[in-house]
């Protein structure tokens, strides 16, 4: 099971990035997913999962309405716009397998900054 994100930089406030996460090595389709986010010294927090079939997704509090996870079943990647960042969004970007106390997968992260 592999789990690669990308897309991560640095970015100014306002500004938006899409992560990626290419997914390999089991039935990708078959599975819930998230995005979580880690910054020093802290855990991983969850922000974004989207179900198997792409057909509800839920956010944390403090990404609702500003970021978008999203899924191609066909191609095996998961994704996550993200809009109007924040410097509070600066962190390691993870995707998952699974999401919440159910993942069981976490793939290499991503560096996302917001600065000015």
């Amino acid at each position: 099971v592999q789990l690669q994100a990308s897309g991560g930089g640095l970015v100014q406030p306002g500004g938006s990035l899409r992560l990626s996460c290419a997914a390999s090595g089991f039935a990708f389709g078959t599975y819930d997913m998230s995005w979580g986010r880690q910054v020093p010294g802290k855990m991983v927090d969850w922000i974004a999962m989207i179900t198997r079939d792409g057909s509800r997704t839920q956010y944390a509090a403090s990404v609702k309405g500003r970021f978008t996870i999203s899924r191609d079943n066909a191609n095996s990647t998961l994704y996550l716009q993200m809009n109007d960042l924040k410097f509070g969004d600066t962190a390691v970007y993870f995707c998952r397998r699974g999401w919440g106390v159910g993942y069981d997968k976490q793939g290499q992260g991503t560096q996302v900054t917001v600065s000015s």
